[in-house]
């Protein structure tokens, strides 16, 4: 099973990854992880030079990713300075990978289903009205990758395409990203929850319900059926982070 640290751009490179993806990374999580926290400067030129042993370009190149990803702000003679936390671009996968490292398990947990009981149940109501017949039928072959899965790592790819699809399928360009954007988390979310031995036999039931409604084209059944596959699924979860204290996704 994939671990936590396969996801992102700068976290799954090999041992001889470049400094560039180097220094993105470890700059990126110690602003994520608060070693660095908003005001505050970057270290200066010289002593990242030293410390990283690559040429001045480089770096300013490291500097150029994180202020795309929001992170920090340049300014000419102040340097690099760390950007208040509400303005990091917090669904950029390297970003949301760096605070799913840096934040303790339960804590992402929760707030990673908060935002699903915002987002996922909107959604569905949506798709409900809005989808083709070629996106549910798209739907719907997503759920039979799920019902034909006989591993827990087999479950995944179809469980992620389900959700993936149902926010494609409300026609709304924005939703659609949020969703494909959201992925990596719930990656994290599916991977933990999927640790109980009958995953499966809970999971296909939620699925089918919520298929069911988006075909009938019933946006209260939809919303109603996704909001009681995410309460059941936040109880599988805590279960298993209640059994096991902090689980390692290996």
């Amino acid at each position: 099973m994939r671990t936590r640290a396969d996801h992102s751009t700068y976290s799954a490179q090999s041992e001889g990854k470049s400094q560039h993806g180097r220094i993105v990374s470890e700059l990126g999580l110690s602003i994520v992880g608060g070693e660095l926290k908003p005001g505050d400067k970057l270290p200066p030129e010289a002593q990242l030079l030293e410390r990283y042993e690559i040429s001045r370009p480089v770096l300013r190149e490291a500097v150029r990713v994180l202020v795309a990803k929001g992170l920090v702000v340049s300014r000419q003679r102040a340097g690099a300075i760390v950007r208040p936390r509400n303005e990091w671009h917090l669904l950029d996968p390297d970003v949301l990978y760096w605070l799913i490292q840096s934040r303790p398990q339960r804590d992402f947990v929760q707030t990673l289903l908060e935002v699903r009981q915002i987002f996922e149940p909107a959604a569905a109501a949506l798709a409900a009205r809005a989808a083709t017949d070629a996106q549910l039928a798209s739907i719907a072959k997503a759920y039979e990758g799920m019902a034909a899965a006989r591993t827990t790592e087999e479950l995944l790819e179809p469980d992620l395409a389900f959700h993936r699809r149902i926010a494609e399928a409300t026609g709304n360009d924005l939703l659609a990203y949020i969703g494909n954007m959201l992925s990596l988390a719930l990656r994290e979310s599916i991977t933990l929850s999927s640790q109980l031995p009958n995953t499966h036999e809970l999971s296909l039931p939620r699925h089918k319900a919520i298929l069911t409604a988006l075909q009938a084209r019933d946006p209260l059944g939809a919303r109603q059926a996704t909001l009681v596959q995410l309460d059941e699924t936040g109880d599988d979860i805590n279960s298993v982070l209640a059994n096991d204290g902090r689980v390692n996704l290996a």
